[in-house]
């Protein structure tokens, strides 16, 4: 029996945490924290599958329009999500990278980032991304500013510039690209995630809300993507020779 393929990088938009609690009666807090236990048995899932990377959406840019006391809520929560979880990333050898703009976020977060980032950096385990103030326009925005900078300071010509050279002013360029993209709650759309590097994902779709997510569900999306042919702009044909 040909053993499964499954993918190097898991990228996950975890969605459906507000409506969940709304469904429920509860109010959209309760959402955002029964979603913590989710995150801890995606990353469990991901560890039994020998996944080497896992990215969570966990805010986006855009974020920041929603109401203050949801906003001022999420903040709280990913401060002392970090605070509780270092611990166990080290215990469970978990390296964790945070992507994003830290220009405009709070000092102290960015200290933590920084803190966690450094703390759990030799781990060799599972390397787990969190995005977090994060969009694809600015990925891609400030990897062009990187080379507009390099061209002004004649490192760099014009003419000289591909599409490696953006690549690897990309956030997670030295990574590998995510293989499967997972939404959750039943919307199908990327909503600005990771543009740049989801262009040759499998995507999987769930209406499963993400405090419903677990490692069955997560083990479905891999049964998906193991059935899924990859062609890269290839026909079918001339993927299966190339196995």
């Amino acid at each position: 029996m040909n053993t499964p393929i499954k993918p190097k990088h898991v990228a996950i938009v975890m969605d459906g945490n507000g409506r969940w609690a709304e469904s429920q009666g509860l109010p959209r807090f309760a959402g955002h924290e029964a979603g913590i236990a989710a995150i801890e048995k995606t990353i469990r899932a991901a560890i039994h599958h020998h996944i080497p990377v896992l990215t969570l959406f966990a805010f986006g840019i855009e974020n920041w329009k929603r109401p203050d006391e949801e906003v001022n809520f999420l903040m709280h929560l990913f401060l002392t999500q970090l605070d509780l979880q270092t611990a166990h990333f080290i215990e469970n050898n978990i390296r964790l990278r945070i992507i994003g703009d830290r220009i405009h976020i709070d000092p102290e977060h960015g200290k933590k980032i920084e803190e966690v980032e450094l703390a759990t950096a030799k781990n060799t385990g599972l390397v787990l991304v969190i995005a977090f103030n994060y969009s694809g326009r600015w990925d891609i925005l400030q990897a062009t500013k990187q080379l507009c900078q390099q061209v002004y300071s004649a490192q760099l010509h014009p003419k000289d510039i591909t599409d490696r050279h953006l690549q690897t002013e990309m956030a997670l360029s030295d990574l590998p690209e995510p293989d499967l993209l997972i939404r959750t709650s039943g919307e199908q759309r990327i909503s600005n995630f990771m543009l740049w590097q989801l262009a040759y994902t499998e995507f999987y779709f769930t209406e499963i809300a993400w405090p419903d997510f677990d490692q069955s569900e997560f083990e479905k999306a891999l049964q998906a993507f193991a059935s899924r042919q990859r062609r890269y702009g290839l026909i079918g044909k001339q993927t299966a020779m190339s196995v």
